[in-house]
C-alpha cells in the first residue's frame, strides 16, 4: 500500500522509531461507506511494519479517502475517489500464527523485538493467539467483491 501510494500519488513513507507490531483497534471514518457496511464500531487489524504514511499527508490529495484509522496503529484503509483503488496498511489476511512466527523467527535471529501488541493472551508468547480480525477481515473482503468488483463489472466485458 505504501509503495502504490507513493507511486500513484507521490506521499511519503515515514520510519518509525520502532515496528510497528500486533493486532489493533480501528474504526471507520465513514459509516456511510459501502466497503465498511457490516463492521462493528470497533475492529480489529494485525500490523507489522517499520514505516507509514500520514494521515495529514493524505489529507492534503483530493483524490483519496482515509476509510478508516486506529490510533495505535495510524491509517488503515484508504481509497480513491471513485473506489477503484484501495490500499491496506494492515494485515487482515494474516492467520492466527503468522505474528507469532515472524515473531519467534526474529527472536531466532537475536534481533532486539518487543512482543506483538494485544496478541498474546497475557504477555505470553506460550498461550496461543486468538483472532480477533477474522470477521472484519472477511466483511471487508465481501463488500470490495461485492460492492466494487461484481456491481460494477458490466455484464457484457466488451463495454469496459
Amino acid at each position: 500500500a505504501q509503495a502504490a501510494l507513493y507511486y500513484h500519488y507521490g506521499l511519503k513513507k515515514y520510519q518509525l522509531d520502532e515496528k510497528k507490531f500486533g493486532v489493533f483497534e480501528h474504526r471507520s471514518l465513514d459509516n456511510l461507506h459501502p466497503l465498511m457496511r457490516g463492521l462493528d464500531d470497533v475492529f480489529y487489524v494485525p500490523h507489522s511494519r517499520h514505516t507509514e504514511v500520514r494521515m495529514r499527508d493524505i489529507a492534503l490529495i483530493k483524490d483519496l479517502q482515509i476509510i478508516s484509522y486506529s490510533p495505535q496503529a495510524g491509517v488503515h484503509l484508504v481509497s480513491d475517489m471513485e473506489c477503484r483503488n484501495f490500499y491496506s496498511t494492515g494485515h487482515s489476511e494474516y492467520d492466527r500464527d503468522t505474528l507469532a512466527k515472524e515473531y519467534f523467527r526474529d527472536v531466532g535471529k537475536g534481533f532486539e523485538i518487543k512482543l506483538p501488541e494485544n496478541y498474546f493472551p497475557d504477555n505470553d508468547p506460550q498461550k496461543t493467539p486468538e483472532v480477533r480480525w477474522r470477521s472484519a477481515a472477511n466483511i471487508i473482503f465481501s463488500n470490495w467483491l461485492n460492492y466494487f468488483v461484481y456491481q460494477r463489472t458490466p455484464y457484457d466485458l466488451s463495454t469496459l
